[in-house]
């Protein structure tokens, strides 16, 4: 092989950087962003809001300024033995079977609580093992060499080096100017075709060319051309036309433009995504039997291992086991009827609460659930002592003097009260009569269960150790019951309006930003975003087992 062809076949090592945001010390709210490349200096921001909206801009800034994914480069994540998808193997374990390829793709792989971005040159099947790589831009395709004959091993000469260097009629790829989102997928650029050699084959995916010596007009005419359909295309394989039986290649076909549509969705459904890597498992077993070939098979058979991976991460997500194992999210409340009766606990304290402020909010809010079955409970010193409340005797008599709530005794009588010796209450508004029996319909046993769910989420020990106030209590029971099954907030991960958190925390909405930051640095929220209307984000995987999904 010449010097020419060669330098034409080397590759160059994928690029890769990565932006951070780090806490400057413990105890402290403030943030450092920094990123790795060597240019950047790093900065100290007053929250973790402000600094993860600063990392992300700073990210988009790299990405709209640097170049475009270059066809030639060698994937980054196969250099580092694409540790961060294939779990290595045990003594007893064979390593998983991987196979890079695809075009060269720039993604950005972030981890689950919003501390830090990675940016990748990397092939689109590394790209797609990342449950959380989104790709932001594709490289052109190269102008593949011209081969000699139909089959391998033929005795054609090979094509020049200079058809194989890529095509420099090839526009560069440009950058989205709104930021990373999933499989972008960049515009593909007619590239002009060279002929290929007298006696070789035309260049891989390039139109045929035309024959250097045309039939004559007589016999034109007298042979018309035959219109062949359009040959379909999966997995970097063309499905040949002549393919039986009919059905199959119609199955093939359709597989390969379904999967070229997914990768142009603005969001990923995993359950898509498994349904059609069990069709197309199924399908190149067929056509293994058909064409005898043992690549086909090996290629079902990876597409049989990614339709299972693919299924059990989407079980993962939505907190489904998969067959014989037990619950991926083992829940406090384990059933979307529990969960439906806590959202209208807390939405009848919000329309009926006897005092306002927040502190008032959250006493309402447990005695309630104290007393929601039949109207009466017990209570003790102990219970108001645990809760983060600024006057705990004067807030139990006004809601006596209200009218609310009545207890037997006064008010130093129950704070002195201990378990041995309870201090009896009653909630008039919650005690069933013969005309009407109550706003709740759960029964008894249901009520201790969604007390103390309410009490895990308002005593968790990081919000205990953070001495958060009752505003950041009321924030975090809303937020446990404003998911999807994801733990995105929000209905299907959309975000939930300011002006509902705010009334229900009895505060003005401009308080919340400093309440989402509370919550942040207890390892509550991850992502969390605060617009001028919303509050978009995640919950941690940390409290996902208090949570209660919305309904899909």
């Amino acid at each position: 092989m010449g010097v020419e062809a060669q330098a034409t076949n080397e590759r160059v090592a994928g690029r890769t950087w990565t932006v951070r945001l780090d806490p400057v010390g413990r105890g402290r709210a403030d943030v450092r962003v920094s990123c790795s490349r060597p240019a950047c200096a790093a900065q100290v921001l007053s929250s973790a809001a402000v600094g993860r909206t600063a990392a992300v801009e700073h990210l988009k800034a790299h990405l709209r300024a640097g170049p475009a994914p270059r066809p030639t480069a060698y994937c980054v994540c196969r250099a580092e033995d694409c540790h961060t998808h294939i779990r290595p193997a045990g003594p007893r374990e064979r390593p998983a079977p991987w196979r890079c390829g695809g075009a060269i793709v720039l993604a950005v792989v972030t981890d689950r609580e919003g501390r830090w971005w990675r940016v990748m040159e990397c092939c689109a099947r590394c790209a797609a093992a990342h449950p959380t790589a989104k790709v932001v831009a594709t490289a052109p395709a190269p102008d593949r060499p011209a081969t000699g004959g139909a089959h391998r091993g033929g005795g054609t000469a090979p094509a020049p080096a200079a058809s194989r260097a890529p095509s420099a009629a090839a526009p560069a790829t440009t950058f989205s100017s709104i930021g990373p989102h999933f499989s972008h997928r960049a515009p593909e650029a007619a590239v002009p075709q060279q002929a290929p050699a007298s006696g070789s084959a035309p260049a891989f995916g390039a139109a045929p060319a035309s024959r250097t010596a045309p039939a004559s007009r007589t016999a034109r005419q007298a042979r018309p051309a035959r219109q062949r359909g359009r040959r379909g295309r999966i997995a970097q394989r063309f499905v040949p036309h002549e393919l039986r039986p009919i059905a199959l290649r119609d199955e093939l076909t359709e597989l390969g433009e379904l999967f070229r549509a997914y990768q142009q969705r603005a969001e990923p459904d995993l359950a898509v995504l498994a349904d059609l890597h069990a069709r197309k498992a199924k399908a190149f077993f067929a056509w293994a039997e058909a064409t005898g070939e043992t690549a086909l098979r090996l290629d079902a058979q990876r597409a049989e291992q990614a339709a299972a991976t693919v299924r059990r991460q989407h079980l993962h997500r939505i907190g489904q086991a998969p067959d014989g194992e037990g619950p991926v999210v083992a829940r406090l409340l384990t059933a979307s009827a529990q969960w439906d009766h806590a959202r209208a606990v807390l939405a009848q304290v919000a329309d009926h609460a006897p005092l306002p402020g927040p502190d008032a909010r959250l006493l309402v809010v447990m005695l309630t659930l104290r007393t929601a079955q039949s109207g009466v409970g017990n209570l003790v010193g102990q219970d108001l002592k645990g809760l983060p409340l600024r006057e705990p005797e004067q807030l139990v008599a006004q809601l006596v003097e209200s009218g609310w709530l009545s207890i037997a005794g006064t008010v130093d009588e129950l704070i002195a009260s201990r378990p041995e010796c309870p201090t009896r209450i009653t909630v008039p508004s919650l005690t069933p009569d013969d005309g009407d029996p109550g706003p709740f319909t759960f029964g008894k046993k249901l009520r201790p269960r969604l007390s103390g769910w309410a009490q895990r989420v308002v005593g968790d020990k990081k919000l205990r150790k953070a001495k958060t106030e009752a505003e950041v209590r009321l924030l975090a029971l809303a937020l446990a019951t404003g998911i999807d099954a994801d733990g995105r907030l929000g209905a299907q991960g959309r975000g939930i309006e300011l002006e509902a958190l705010a009334s229900w925390c009895a505060v003005d909405p401009g308080e919340l930003p400093e309440l989402v930051d509370r919550l942040t640095t207890a390892d509550w929220l991850a992502e969390a975003v605060v617009t001028d209307t919303l509050l978009t984000g995640r919950l941690t995987e940390r409290v996902l087992p208090l949570t209660c999904p919305l309904p899909r």
